[in-house]
């Protein structure tokens, strides 16, 4: 059974930083592209950040560019999601998903993690 499963999510104080992390199991992590993505209530999700399964190629959407870093560590089964200077529309739910592969999709998703940015 594959399990996704996000943390460090916390209310923190705009423009301070956070670190969340994404531990998998129940799959090779390492035959897995890594993505985040986050959403608010009565929203749609976004696209936050995505990795390679080496982490040799990342990519960032243009509101977090600059201030958020993704990473992975494949001896731990574990994505990072670094993020840095954070406002409050960085708040909602953040989720990491895993995407096989040569596959077009994200097969696999997080329950999600909280932050909550105070102004």
């Amino acid at each position: 059974q594959v399990q996704l499963v996000e943390s460090g999510g916390t209310l923190v104080q705009a423009g301070g930083s956070l670190r969340l992390s994404c531990a998998a199991s129940g799959l090779t992590f390492s035959t897995y592209h890594m993505g985040w993505f986050r959403q608010a209530p009565g929203k749609e999700r976004e696209f936050v950040s995505y990795i390679t399964w080496s982490g040799g190629y990342t990519y960032y959407a243009e509101s977090v560019k600059g201030r958020f870093t993704i990473s992975r560590d494949n001896a731990k089964n574990t994505v990072y999601l670094e993020m840095n200077n954070l406002n409050p529309e960085d708040t909602p739910v953040y989720y990491c998903a895993a995407k096989y592969l040569g596959r077009s999709y994200y097969a696999y998703w997080g329950q999600g993690t909280q932050v909550t940015v105070s102004s």
